[in-house]
């Protein structure tokens, strides 16, 4: 069930773009597509126009003329600048306002609900094309992670926590998280609800991976996630990938030598 915070927040939505010609419809992504919004969820809306582009002047200036807005900004650092990520207060609400153009919606990573549309438009459109979810590069990732543990193992050793720490968890959600969601048949979200999603065994060696500020469970968490890794390397990733063997090889000795 739609919270009724989000339901009344959409509905203002709606009407200020069913009285703007601009606007062809308006979908929702996220987790309003599985009815597992809470509480604590964003909304993730899209705005379909008919424009080549939104001026960002406008995309703030609508922002504001439906809710209490309290910041917004756009989303460039998620390689997305179509993006303006909001912050409404009353009730405080986290939104992420997507401006598309109806030609633009052919490429899209998920089947979005659509909330409203002007003529069926948006629904014909999307009949023409399908979502297709970004997986991993399974070649670039074996390409790199053995480089990228000794990187880790060097900066333990000389007691680079804060830097350590930060790169585990880069690997968490680049390499370890993706894989274990596909290995449970799930899309690779990065580390988004593992704790919901994974069965016991996979989310007791993910938390494995975590370490406390201290060398020697840094230490200890690198050679877990070296063994996570090789797991998930051998159920998930497909023999067609050529593995770094000789790499593979000299870093884990480099690791399992390892001394202060």
């Amino acid at each position: 069930m739609i919270p009724y915070d989000y339901q009344k927040f959409v509905d203002s939505l709606r009407s200020h773009l069913q009285s703007n010609i601009e606007f062809l419809g308006l979908a929702v992504g996220g987790s309003w597509i599985d009815n597992q919004l809470d509480s604590f969820s964003d909304i993730d809306l899209i705005l379909v126009h008919r424009s080549p582009q939104i001026p960002m002047a406008d995309r703030r200036a609508l922002a504001k003329a439906f809710g209490n807005l309290l910041a917004c900004f756009s989303g460039e650092h998620v390689g997305e600048p179509r993006l303006l990520i909001c912050l409404y207060d009353n009730p405080i609400l986290h939104v992420d306002l997507k401006f598309v153009a109806m030609t633009d919606m052919s490429s899209r990573i998920e089947e979005p609900i659509i909330l409203w549309e002007r003529d069926n438009m948006l629904t014909a459109y999307l009949k023409h094309s399908q979502a297709n979810f970004p997986f991993p590069d399974f070649q670039w990732i074996e390409d790199r992670f053995w480089v990228w543990i000794h990187y880790a193992a060097a900066k333990i050793g000389r007691g680079e926590l804060f830097e350590t720490l930060t790169f585990f968890s880069f690997i968490q959600q680049t390499v370890l998280g993706p894989l274990l969601l596909i290995r449970n048949g799930l899309l690779p979200k990065g580390v988004r609800k593992l704790e919901m999603l994974l069965p016991k065994e996979d989310l007791l060696a993910m938390q494995a991976t975590i370490a406390k500020y201290d060398q020697i469970s840094c230490l200890e968490a690198l050679k877990n996630i070296i063994d996570l890794y090789l797991s998930l390397r051998e159920s998930v990733i497909p023999s067609s990938v050529v593995r770094q063997e000789h790499a593979e090889a000299r870093v884990k000795e480099y690791v399992n030598n390892f001394s202060f």
